[in-house]
């Protein structure tokens, strides 16, 4: 069993978190499959659901997309305290099951306000979060890039070894952060899976999305709100 990360904190990566999108909203919390790629629509009225529409933007490698509600599944939640409100088009939790195992992907857009209630500051495209600062956990194999229109993509490895309150154990995962130049920013979990109360298979070996997939989700505009 990997080291216990309670679910106040399931998407605390290193020494920068983000929480689970706030409760309250309106958002379906039903577990939905597709295969990747794709839709798979079986009439021209069908409407794709945000599982159809991430798996439509990844390579079918990466198995069977499902949206769910970690919440539910690690607190026995129920569907109403783990409904949720999302910013972007595509945030939320999703499992993707490969080979017998079962790994996980967390989409968060944070805008400018969120930000700053959370850290005191709005996200700064300047800060090299690839560099270790005070007391804060190094970031393995940290990489750093400016994109051509300004705003800045950061992606880790975290062994998620952190202590907490639940019997669940997440595994190794991905960490990425996209910093944008309006103060939003735009965070990234691609995980190996857990371990413990509510899981839904063994760990995968590798996390589901690669470095190069989590910059192509999160740099595209499919991730970004209307206007």
């Amino acid at each position: 069993m990997r080291a216990a990360v309670s679910a106040a904190a399931l998407t605390v990566v290193a020494a920068g978190a983000f929480a689970l999108p706030r409760t309250g909203g309106d958002a379906d919390t039903a577990h939905t499959s597709v295969a990747s790629p794709g839709p798979s629509a079986s009439s021209p009225d069908h409407a794709p659901d945000k599982a159809e529409r991430l798996a439509a933007l990844l390579p079918p490698e990466v198995g069977e997309t499902e949206e769910v509600p970690l919440l539910a599944l690690i607190k026995k939640a129920t569907p109403e305290q783990a409904r949720t409100t999302f910013l972007g088009p595509l945030d939320g939790q999703y499992a993707f099951r490969k080979g017998g195992g079962v790994g996980y992907l967390v989409l968060t857009l944070e805008d400018r306000e969120a930000v700053e209630k959370k850290t005191g500051r709005p996200a700064d495209p300047a800060e090299d979060l690839c560099v270790r600062v005070g007391q804060e956990p190094a970031r393995t194999d940290c990489e750093r890039e400016v994109l051509p229109d300004g705003r800045v993509l950061a992606t880790w490895h975290d062994a998620m070894d952190h202590e907490g309150d639940d019997s669940v154990g997440w595994g190794p995962e991905l960490v990425g952060r996209l910093t944008q130049a309006d103060g939003s920013r735009f965070l990234v979990r691609s995980s190996t899976g857990f371990e413990g109360s509510g899981t839904l298979g063994p760990l995968l070996p590798e996390p589901p999305l690669s470095r190069q997939e989590v910059k192509e989700l999160v740099t595209g505009p499919e991730v970004l709100p209307e206007g």
